[in-house]
């Protein structure tokens, strides 16, 4: 019975989570002065009108600034239509204070997101260029969990300096006496000696210690997932946002033996970012199969973990993404994700960790290409 409850949880989260994508919520509010004894309808609807237009801003305010600089572009056909982009609007709270004729409304609002979005990619440099004028575009993209881990002891130097200093003096003293005695057939001597001495001898020592800690950083391994079905999200996002997008396995071929995804996914297996000579050779692989852009970055799959609000399985994913422009001499980087984290939810390990990838491919695919909209980019 407990597992159909959270099997029930975990279908309900991977539903939510779909119709999260096409809808979100927000809330707004709006204030209103009036004549008469009580508020009357026009003013009501006039401020409600109002709240749902705050709650549009506040969401996109709240987005980051590429997807609000897209909403601002866009501003009065949005505003104007709210029908189309409002699915349902609640009160959430309401005051008519007669003594100071204010009409005030808090509202809860549904937002179309498809249609939010398609209103902007209209607008958009991308929705008025030709098939021929749109620019081809591939990403490296890899899914990865760390699999292994070595860290080393620290290495310690000790040093220790000794000095040793005497100081002493000795002193003799030596005091005798000598007598002689004659008679008429012989000579016979005496004589004493005294001998006294002091020695006096002072030693110190001073020691001095020191030395030094050495640490040599953790070396991590990484295990790749396969992410085929993260390639149709990207690749899809892509599309959608007007590039051409070519497979990289795809662009292999022509890149002059320049390209390797295979290298590149080497490099990610034991790295956190690529080597340099290997993006060195990347970007020229691209230039000569005439790729003028590069989507490439990692995703970091975290270890499962309990939820304790749900009981289900708990997976994070940190992204790390970027968009480059290939076609000067030097790269320029012309949009960049993270690090971000996502979490995703399911009865079982594998369901959580597949969950938690889809929404950081999704959120980070709408950010990169919310930023390249913002600069004209196609």
């Amino acid at each position: 019975m407990q597992m159909k409850r959270h099997v029930l949880i975990a279908s309900l989260l991977v539903w939510s989570s779909s119709v999260l994508s096409q809808t979100q919520y927000s809330t707004g509010g709006a204030t209103l002065n009036y004549t008469g004894k009580v508020a009357p309808q026009a003013i009501k609807d006039q401020a409600s009108q109002m709240a749902e237009a705050k709650a549009i801003e506040a969401y996109y305010a709240k987005a980051g600034q590429s997807d609000f600089t897209n909403f601002d572009s866009n501003r009065d056909k949005i505003l104007g239509n709210l029908d189309r982009y409002v699915l349902e609007a609640t009160v959430v709270n309401e005051q008519d204070r007669t003594d100071a004729k204010q009409y005030s409304v808090t509202i809860r609002v549904t937002l179309n997101m498809p249609a939010l979005n398609s209103a902007i990619k209209e607008s958009s440099a991308v929705a008025n260029v030709t098939k021929s004028g749109k620019s081809k575009l591939t990403f490296l993209f890899v899914a990865r969990q760390a699999s292994d881990l070595t860290t080393y002891d620290p290495h310690v130097f000790k040093r220790v300096d000794t000095g040793l200093k005497t100081n002493g003096s000795t002193s003799v003293a030596e005091n005798g006496t000598e007598g002689e005695t004659v008679t008429k057939t012989q000579v016979s001597t005496n004589a004493t000696k005294t001998a006294s001495g002091v020695s006096l001898v002072n030693t110190s020592a001073q020691v001095e210690s020191g030395g030094s800690t050495v640490r040599k950083v953790a070396e991590v391994s990484y295990r790749l997932f396969p992410i085929s079905s993260l390639d149709a999200v990207f690749g899809n996002s892509f599309k959608t946002a007007g590039f051409r997008v070519i497979e990289a396995t795809d662009v292999e071929p022509y890149s002059g033996g320049k390209l390797h995804v295979a290298m590149v996914q080497e490099d990610y297996k034991t790295s956190l970012d690529l080597k340099s000579q290997t993006l060195v050779d990347v970007e020229a692989g691209l230039r000569n199969a005439q790729i003028p852009y590069l989507a490439l970055g990692t995703l970091d799959v975290g270890f499962a973990t309990p939820d304790p609000a749900t009981g289900l399985i708990r997976v994070s994913v940190i992204v790390n993404a970027k968009i480059m422009d290939l076609t000067d001499t030097i790269p320029e980087t012309v949009a960049t994700v993270g690090p971000v984290q996502y979490n995703g939810l399911g009865p079982t390990d594998t369901e959580a960790q597949t969950n938690a990838l889809k929404l950081a491919a999704q959120n980070a695919s709408h950010d990169l290409i919310s930023q390249l909209t913002n600069s004209g980019i196609h």
